[in-house]
């Protein structure tokens, strides 16, 4: 099949598994309700900011470096109910920008939702106009394509003087960086309009972008090479049977590698009237696949096999050659089952604490020439793993992590920075009183370069922007921003110097 009518298949494939008739709606229980009643105070970091957050000094303690000099964005599912309907996961909320302006001693913020076409039309409606990731609205119309359902909510990457806002099935959402205004979505060639730019593109060191999408239904992995200022390189899809659900992947100098979980889409699920999650099976059978890819003729690939597990994101991946051919190391969070997406992630929407099986760092090693994969888990509890930018797909040791799963709330109550080839890590611990976000590593010349991210304070309702010498993180913060108010819990973000 010649490229053009592949990519015209996948984007059928991006919409098919969301216009499947509904066979029924969510049950009669009244999310919203049960959410306003509960008594937790965590659920400070679930509920929904009325509007947009207009810019407002911090309260500084201490000085910012000067290599921190610029914006920290960062976004996440904000807009969780609408017109007293809520939704029934987290992952379905409407995104919300969050810019944190650095200039030493003063810290700005500011923070708008996505003006997405789905936001924009639900809000002139009053109430929900279609379903979600996790949830079923009853007595909505099927999506007419993707994009229409787009929330633009998980993850941003600064392109050609834009910031992109991405989603998991759909496209990539503009907004100028400086006001956070919405500018449309990205169409990269006519004939990818509408396909899945997923939301955790690869930036190597020399500004080559890397990215996929997910057709679940037709089994069609696409992928993307970007040049630096944003011009498509190449884009094309590869057949994957089985395709699972991937939210993240890795690069090496010379690979994209792809860690895939045996949490399978089933079309006769959703035709039944399931959400798009809860029509995945969790087949551990096929184990933990792994799919390696050549960088540069995408036809060759190879499949190793893990042991069966669930991931939500990877930190990096680095090659060296040995004897009997090219060895890949690969760090990411994995845990034992997919529970964490079914049960905890969508419980918080009602203010409830389900645990689940732990995420842990691990370290595997794929060797191409025998085609045999190997792991090691970290006695690390971890999410949101992040590098030196300038290390992607290079041999690294620090990965920056939250840390220590709270017992009786949602989340972690730690930053580490974990050595993944000695195993050692440093740790700062906030309490049990706050909810650490995603933490990022901005370079510093030469030097060891700092830890920055935020966390939900509830005690004070209050969030909390942090600075740590990445070397000396247990020492705590070199400083610290406290904003006069708290903002929903966020997914990821980014740094861009000024």
């Amino acid at each position: 099949m010649d490229r053009r009518k592949l990519l015209r298949l996948l984007a059928t494939a991006g919409a098919a598994p969301l216009l499947a008739p509904l066979a029924h709606a969510a049950g009669p229980e009244n999310w919203q309700t049960e959410f306003n009643a509960a008594g937790a105070p965590w659920k400070l970091g679930f509920a929904t900011p009325p509007g947009d957050l207009p810019l407002t000094p911090a309260t500084v303690r201490g000085r910012f470096p000067d290599a921190l000099r610029g914006s920290l964005y960062r976004i996440g599912p904000a807009g969780h109910d609408l017109g007293g309907e809520r939704y029934h996961h987290w992952f379905d909320g409407d995104g919300m920008t969050q810019r944190f302006l650095i200039e030493g001693s003063e810290v700005r913020h500011q923070g708008r939702y996505v003006a997405t076409a789905k936001r924009t039309s639900e809000l002139r409606a009053g109430h929900r106009l279609t379903e979600g990731f996790g949830t079923i609205i009853a007595g909505v119309e099927p999506p007419e394509s993707p994009d229409s359902i787009n929330v633009a909510n998980t993850s941003l990457l600064p392109l050609s003087g834009e910031l992109l806002a991405l989603w998991e099935g759909g496209s990539a959402t503009r907004l100028d960086p400086r006001t956070l205004d919405t500018l449309g979505l990205k169409t990269w060639r006519a004939d990818l309009a509408g396909l899945p730019f997923s939301a955790h593109p690869k930036v190597d060191p020399d500004g080559t972008v890397w990215n996929f999408g997910v057709g679940a239904s037709q089994g069609l992995l696409v992928l993307y090479e970007l040049a630096p200022d944003g011009a498509l390189r190449r884009a094309d899809a590869v057949p994957v049977p089985d395709l699972p659900m991937v939210h993240d992947f890795a690069v090496t100098d010379r690979h994209l590698v792809f860690l895939m979980p045996p949490l399978v889409y089933d079309a006769q699920r959703k035709q039944a009237g399931a959400s798009f999650l809860d029509a995945h099976v969790w087949r551990p059978e096929l184990g933990m696949r792994v799919l390696v890819v050549d960088k540069k003729d995408w036809k060759k690939r190879q499949t190793l096999a893990l042991p069966a597990g669930f991931l939500f994101h990877l930190g990096n991946a680095w090659s060296e050659e040995a004897a009997d051919g090219t060895v890949i190391h690969v760090d990411y969070v994995r845990s034992n089952t997919a529970a964490s997406v079914f049960t905890s992630n969508r419980e918080v929407m009602r203010a409830r604490r389900v645990r689940c099986a732990e995420p842990h760092l691990t370290v595997a090693t794929l060797n191409l020439g025998s085609g045999r994969a190997t792991q090691t888990t970290l006695p690390l509890e971890a999410e949101f793993p992040r590098i030196d930018p300038r290390r992607v797909g290079l041999r690294h040791r620090r990965v920056v992590h939250a840390t220590q799963v709270a017992q009786d709330r949602p989340g972690f109550a730690a930053i580490a920075v974990t050595d993944v080839e000695s195993g050692s890590s440093q740790c700062f611990v906030y309490g049990q009183q706050a909810m650490v976000e995603e933490h990022v590593l901005v370079p510093d010349g030469a030097g060891a370069g700092w830890v920055l991210g935020t966390v939900l304070d509830f005690a004070q309702k209050k969030t909390v922007l942090s600075c740590f010498a990445a070397d000396r993180l247990g020492d705590g913060p070199v400083a610290q921003a406290t904003l006069p108010y708290s903002l929903p819990l966020g997914l990821h973000g980014v740094f861009v110097p000024a």
